[in-house]
This record gives C-alpha cells, structure tokens and sequence, in this order.
C-alpha cells in the first residue's frame, strides 16, 4: 500500500492560526505531510527563511499528531517541488471569495502542469477567517496585540522583530 503524501504550501510569513488549524485537519487525510515554506523574495518578508522554518518546525512540532510532518524550504513552481517531495495533493484553506477566486485559477494553471495532483481545499474555521500573515505583521508593527491570531512562540518572536 502506498503512502499519502500532501504537501501544504506558504510562505508563512509568519505562521498563524489559520495555518495550524489547516496543519491538523490536514493530517487526517495523508500519512505524511510536507509543509513547503516558499522562498519568496517577492513578499517581502520579515521572517528570513530559516527563521520561517525553524518557527514552522515548532509549530509543527506542538501539533504532537501520528501524521509524520516534515517542514521543508523550496523556491520555485509549488507543482515542481510536489513532484520532487512525491505529493499527491496539495493542501490549500480557503476564507472568503477573494480566496476562492485566487485558487480557482491557480488551481486550473496547476492542473495544466500536472494532472496527476489534485488540490483538495479546506475552509477556514470561522474562528480564523479573519486572519491573514499581512494583517498580522501590521498590526504587531503598530504596536498592537497578535496574541488571539498566533501561538505565544510565534508572537514572541514577532515582538522581537518589530523591537517590542
């Protein structure tokens, strides 16, 4: 029997609720789970790379679940690294419309790379629909509290950056 391999996507930039919540439904449905932190210049972010996997790893981490996570950095086309981590599916959440609308095409651009990987979308618990890294990051950078949108390591280390 071969093993169910789903790769979660992001920058996270920096890991949120949201993404854990998607991180432990996730976990149901493969036996191993590949979380890609993206090296994407592009965004700007204010975590370096392996600040991002370190605190990706510790998130993982505290997840304590039988699913085998592996946290691993890659640039590039998400369909290429799929392929190369032997991924049958791809994980994506999903909030609002604007979300919906986004994925739908990336979602038809990558079956045109690759139709031997589906994309299964999970939503977002109502709870987390809110939040998004963007927001998080401005509104620790404006002094206010990120403590209901991230875990304490993961606000710890925002205070840190934004000199707080």
């Amino acid at each position: 029997m071969s093993r169910r391999i789903g790769l979660y996507p992001g920058t996270f930039d920096p890991i949120h609720n949201g993404h854990t919540d998607i991180i432990g439904r996730a976990v149901k449905l493969v036996d191993k789970l590949v979380l890609g932190v993206a090296i994407n210049a592009g965004k700007g972010p204010m975590f370096s790379l392996d600040e991002r996997v370190a605190i990706v790893e510790a998130e993982a981490a505290a997840l304590n679940t039988t699913t085998e996570i592996v946290v691993q950095p890659y640039e590039g086309l998400t369909m290429q690294f799929a392929r190369q981590v032997g991924a049958g599916v791809i994980i994506r959440g999903l909030r609002a419309v604007s979300d919906f609308e986004f994925e739908f095409q990336l979602t038809a651009m990558n079956q045109q790379l690759d139709r031997e990987i589906e994309t299964v979308f999970l939503m977002a618990d109502p709870r987390h629909q809110a939040i998004a890294s963007k927001l998080v990051k401005e509104i620790a950078m404006l002094g206010g509290e990120v403590s209901k949108f991230v875990s304490p390591q993961v606000r710890e280390a925002l205070m840190a950056k934004v000199g707080r």
